[in-house]
This record gives structure tokens, sequence and C-alpha cells, in this order.
């Protein structure tokens, strides 16, 4: 038996149309902000004042004319919470047996210049934790907070 043979799909409306957001605890969301934005071009989504002290900030990347994007049935790139969070609350990774047990990022971004952007990584002193080839290059990173990421 195939797997798609075991549980039959009744007809009706989909379930899941796309990923809105995804959590990210931070120890500072203010510096957090600043570091999403220089290093992945996220940009604060909401009218909140940026400001240091916050304990909450919703991060979009912006479309190729500035603007960002308005929650919907089918986001494409989903917005990062960030969220203060005390050390014990954890950080996105999770280890694996296929790489040694190493740290695993949570999520991959995907990006037409990844040259480029690894440029800007080392220039802005990100901390690389690796490079490979899947699909194509990849390249693994960590905010400072040791969130582990993908692009």
């Amino acid at each position: 038996m195939r797997a798609n043979e075991e549980f039959k799909l009744e007809e009706r409306l989909e379930d899941i149309t796309g990923v809105t957001c995804i959590y990210v605890p931070v120890s500072d969301v203010y510096e957090s902000i600043k570091w999403y934005q220089k290093n992945l071009g996220y940009q604060p989504a909401n009218n909140d004042h940026v400001e240091p002290g916050m304990v909450m900030a919703v991060l979009n990347i912006p479309d190729r004319n500035g603007n960002l994007p308005s929650p919907g049935l089918r986001q494409v790139v989903p917005a990062l919470f960030l969220h203060k969070s005390d050390e014990e609350g954890g950080r996105l990774r999770f280890s694996w047996s296929l790489d040694n047990g190493k740290p695993h990022a949570i999520a991959c971004f995907i990006t037409p210049r990844i040259e480029e952007l690894f440029e800007r990584f080392k220039k802005n002193g990100v901390n690389i934790l690796g490079e490979r080839v899947t699909s194509g290059p990849n390249i693994t990173f960590a905010d400072p907070d040791g969130n582990i990421w993908e692009v």
C-alpha cells in the first residue's frame, strides 16, 4: 500500500492555505528588530513605535515596491513575531542524527542572490554555522540569540 492510499481525503474546502508567522524567542526585541532588518531585510509590520524595552514585534519582508504584505489566506513568506523570552523559553533549533546531532535550522529562507547575502552576513559578523549544497547552495546561520535559520 502506498502512503496516499491509506487515507482518502474527502472533497472539502482547503484546511491549511499557508503559514502566516513564526514565533521567535529573543532576549531583546528592539535589538533583534535591527538585526533582522540589517541582515534579512525584514521590516516592522505594524504601526507600533519601535523602541527599547518592547516585548513583541511583528516583522515582514516588503515587496519590490517597499510595501508590506497584508495578512491573507495565502501567505507566501511568514511574518516573524519576535517575543521577549527568558532563556528557559528556548530557541528555534533541533538536532538530528543525519547531521551527527548538530543543531539544525527550524526554517529556510529563499533568495535569488545567495552570494550577495553571504557577503552581507560576513560583513555584518553574522554567526555562520555552515555551508552545504542541497537543491542549491545553503547557508546555516544563527541570530544573536542562537535561533538557527538557513537560506
